[in-house]
């Protein structure tokens, strides 16, 4: 099955791998569901079924000129667990934006179908900052991203990559053609979805959204991520009951590809129903 219509009637493009029980990734702004191939092998060699879409916009999925908030990307997300079938004991992991359909979801559509959940470097709870929410990103430095999009985005993206994989002077944890295919997925989005979803990661209160997560969630997060703040992270862990909260020391935004051993590991060994590693006490969760 390589594309499910929505019920808006937008087509999206879904990669779908392995046999067992289905696990759902949802990827990052501004990238497509390819970002997660090194992980979905893993997951498919390893017994589970692997399902990655492209979100509206991106990749090979339509780009409709609406449909950005996270009301209709939860819709799709719902919408392609029903077309594929993935409607029971389902798993929902989503990276960095695709944690907001994750609580979305789990709002939305009362976690139908889901028993267990992970966010990784996501923007869930709340990424601006605000008087109640001090950890967040300054509404300037939001609205700066959404005007270099705006006026050049391919300058932007070059930059922005490096940032993104934790690329500078010494360190080099991907090479100059990762970041070039990185580059190379953003620019085949469309302007309108690339700005709309940066707006709608950046301003999009899912606090009110924890609540309705019932279910194990890991929440995982690098110390050196400077796209999303890794205290982003512990306030999602603080906020979900039966959370279990995981630090990668040093490792930058990108996890998928500049940690990809250790998250492979640390996902299946969550997906067994077993903790990452020894955990202590957290309010409102566990912290790894």
């Amino acid at each position: 099955m390589a594309k499910v219509k929505t019920r808006d009637g937008t087509e999206l493009y879904v990669k779908d791998w392995g046999k067992g029980r289905p696990v759902v990734l949802i990827h990052g702004w501004p990238l497509s569901a390819d970002s997660w191939d090194p992980i979905a092998m893993r997951l498919a060699d390893n017994g589970y079924r692997a399902i990655a879409y492209d979100r509206r916009g991106f990749g090979r999925s339509d780009q409709p000129f609406a449909g950005y908030d996270y009301d209709t990307l939860a819709d799709d997300l719902a919408d392609v667990m029903q077309e594929t079938g993935a409607t029971s004991d389902a798993t929902l992991i989503g990276f960095s934006m695709g944690g907001g359909e994750v609580a979305r979801y789990m709002l939305r559509h009362d976690g139908k179908g889901i028993i267990s959940a992970a966010l990784l470097s996501s923007v869930v709870p709340y990424m601006l900052q605000t008087e109640d929410n001090p950890d967040g990103v300054p509404q300037k430095q939001l609205e700066a991203i959404a005007k270099s999009v705006e006026e050049d985005r391919a300058a932007f993206f070059a930059t922005f990559f490096k940032q993104f994989y934790g690329v500078g002077l010494i360190s080099h944890p991907v090479s100059s053609e990762a970041i070039q295919a990185s580059w190379n997925v953003a620019m085949t989005a469309s302007l309108k979805a690339t700005l709309a979803c940066a707006q709608s990661f950046g301003f999009t209160d899912f606090r009110p959204d924890l609540a309705a997560f019932n279910v194990p969630t890991l929440v995982l997060h690098g110390t050196s991520d400077t796209i999303v703040p890794p205290a982003i992270g512990r306030n999602a862990a603080q906020g979900i009951r039966q959370s279990q909260y995981v630090e990668y020391d040093g490792e930058p935004h990108g996890l998928f590809l500049t940690a990809t051993d250790r998250l492979a590991s640390d996902l299946l060994t969550f997906l067994s129903g077993s903790p990452t590693t020894a955990t202590r006490e957290l309010e409102g969760g566990t912290l790894a």
